[in-house]
């Protein structure tokens, strides 16, 4: 963004938009300065109104009828639940393990959107260090993805035992708390940021028609490795064909590209 533009009209999430972002950089070279959102509750209830009121119009109708719901929910809750218990105590380890790193919260939040925009607190194992978020605009540029995510492979702000657990997808593992109270799904699409979501298409939208999952096609197919337009692609896929049999499915492919650290970064 020019600096004339930013100094002369602060920019918030209401500004932030595919047609402003190319008018922007039409005015310059490209988009120097990436703008930083914060979305405090009311903007957070905004965004998730215009996220509803998108997907009244949307074309796609999610596979599944109640019993699936319910037998998915079932699942999801005796899966993350023996989950927890088996890994309370590696859990712990990883957690001293970070605290000992840097004497921070070995525990993320971050606010993400599920199903109609809903919003909630999502958790992680800390990856990076305790300023991440304050330091995003410093690493926008090295952005490798072609779309709306971002990925870095040399990002700094990773610490030494961070690229382990993004590596092996231990940082994931506190999310099962998430799905256990009903935030997610073990299958169903990733849940992106608000400053994603603000800047989506209604068909990339089309995303949030469903519960978020912890993983999901892309990451049985090749996780951080594939474009964001296709992983838009398979997300809708299974939106449209999902049943038991398919997250079931999705499910052993998912450990076996984890396994492989396929794709991880």
């Amino acid at each position: 963004m020019p600096a004339s533009t930013y100094q002369k009209h602060k920019v918030t999430e209401d500004d932030v938009t595919r047609e402003n972002l190319e008018r922007w950089e039409k005015e310059s070279a490209g988009v120097t300065d990436y703008p930083i959102l914060h979305f405090d509750d009311n903007a957070l209830e905004r965004l998730a109104a215009g996220v509803r009121e998108t997907l009244r119009y949307s074309k796609i109708k999610p596979a599944g009828g109640k019993c699936y719901e319910i037998a998915k929910r079932a699942f999801d809750i005796v899966a993350s639940g023996l989950g927890m218990v088996v890994l309370l105590i590696p859990g712990a380890v990883v957690a001293a393990i970070i605290y000992l790193d840097d004497k921070g919260n070995p525990i993320f939040v971050q606010k993400r959107m599920t199903k109609n925009g809903k919003p909630f607190k999502m958790y992680k194992f800390r990856s990076m260090c305790m300023d991440a978020e304050e330091r995003f605009k410093e690493v926008m540029k090295q952005n490798e993805a072609d779309g709306i995510a971002f990925k870095a492979d040399d990002d700094p702000r990773i610490t030494g035992i961070g690229k382990f657990i993004r590596k092996t997808s231990i940082d994931e593992l506190p999310q099962l708390w998430n799905v256990f109270k009903g935030d997610m799904s073990i299958i169903g699409p990733r849940p992106p940021l608000p400053r994603e979501v603000v800047l989506y298409t209604p068909e990339q939208m089309d995303r949030l028609l469903v519960k978020g999952g912890l993983a999901c096609i892309c990451q049985a197919e090749g996780r951080s490795d594939m474009p964001f337009e296709q992983w838009v692609a398979t997300d809708i896929e299974y939106i449209k064909t999902r049943s038991i049999g398919t997250d079931l499915k999705l499910l052993f492919r998912i450990a076996w590209a984890v396994i492989k650290g396929k794709g991880a970064k």
